[in-house]
């Protein structure tokens, strides 16, 4: 049974914190899913990370094309389907209990200076809590990565 971490960007966007955590899931050898609530804000993450270091380049995809299933990390605004260990879920995306059980890992990524963002996660870490799901509460306010709460 995986885990929800949440992790509450107060000090580096999204654009910056996403392809860290994204690295660090491809080290775990781990298919990732990320998964929002947009299309053209998923476009926008793909950009991103077309963008990035060449020498740190993720492969990933958008998903709709012929090679879904055969993505390491696929953006979708759905269903992940490349069966992904991992589902990085952001601006709100939903995460249901039983991805969380299903999954080795899933983050929930949240801009903590949006008000509409922090309450979403508020509900989200009560829903998957309350439905017996453990959780980690990980916040960068202090200039690094420190866990903050734990439950389960």
């Amino acid at each position: 049974m995986g885990a929800a971490f949440f992790y509450h960007l107060t000090r580096n966007p999204l654009e910056q914190t996403l392809p860290l955590l994204l690295t660090k899931a491809r080290e775990a050898g781990w298919r990732i899913a990320v998964r929002g609530r947009e299309p053209a804000r998923m476009a926008w993450l793909d950009d991103r990370l077309w963008l990035g270091p060449e020498d740190a380049f993720l492969p990933h995809g958008l998903a709709g094309g012929p090679h879904d299933r055969a993505q390491p990390i696929l953006l979708t605004t759905g269903a992940a389907g490349n069966d992904p260990a991992c589902l990085m879920a952001v601006d709100g995306a939903d995460v249901a209990p039983e991805e969380v059980a299903r999954m080795e890992r899933v983050c929930i990524l949240f801009d903590g200076n949006d008000k509409a963002a922090l309450n979403r996660a508020r509900a989200q870490w009560k829903a998957l809590t309350e439905a017996g799901c453990a959780a980690q509460y990980w916040s960068e306010e202090s200039g690094r990565w420190e866990k903050k709460a734990e439950k389960g």
